[in-house]
């Protein structure tokens, strides 16, 4: 099993976590894993994405340029990488923030509300767990059994006292999926 996967934003989203989350996740699960943020100059709302590659082999390269899975939090990185997603693959969309659906017919997507979502759970900085929660459950990438224990790795004992809202805002996005199928 390989998987790429390409998460795009601004900054100050949680995209960079969510990346750290997932490579957290695959390195506990015994896979090969790379991690390649990329951010702009600005710490928050410039750009910021990043590539995660898990793999059960070993990764001859830690770029792609065809992603299997992309995650777009904003209408800007919607417009620039919803083109790169490989044929067949997967586009998770933050509707909140990006205000169209896919317009590519050859890969599944699913639009999210996400900031509506975090909301109703009572985290309304949690877009970005909705749509991590939304990612695993679509993808399998990491155990999702698991997401407590890879979220304090992510964080590094910050904000451990969010940890239940976190978890909650993960478990609707993944629901979402899960109704949407």
């Amino acid at each position: 099993m390989k998987i790429e996967i390409l998460i795009a934003g601004f900054g100050g989203q949680g995209v960079l976590s969510m990346g750290l989350f997932l490579a957290y996740g695959g390195i506990a699960e015994g896979k090969k894993v790379t991690y390649v943020p990329s951010y702009g100059a600005e710490m928050r709302g410039g750009t910021a994405n990043c590539l995660v590659i898990l793999s059960d082999k070993e990764i001859s390269s830690p770029l792609v340029s065809d992603p299997s899975v992309v995650v777009v939090m904003n209408q800007p990185s919607l417009n620039k990488f919803e083109p790169v997603v490989r044929p067949g693959g997967l586009l998770l969309i933050n509707a909140s923030l990006a205000h169209r659906a896919a317009q590519r017919e050859d890969i599944t997507s699913f639009s999210i509300p996400a900031q509506e979502i975090a909301n109703e759970v009572g985290l309304p900085r949690g877009a970005n767990m909705v749509m991590l929660g939304a990612l695993v459950e679509a993808t399998k990438a990491v155990n999702a059994a698991a997401s407590q224990e890879y979220l304090v790795k992510t964080f590094r004992g910050k904000y451990l006292h969010m940890m239940p809202l976190n978890i909650a805002a993960m478990e609707a996005g993944a629901q979402f999926i899960r109704n949407a199928r």
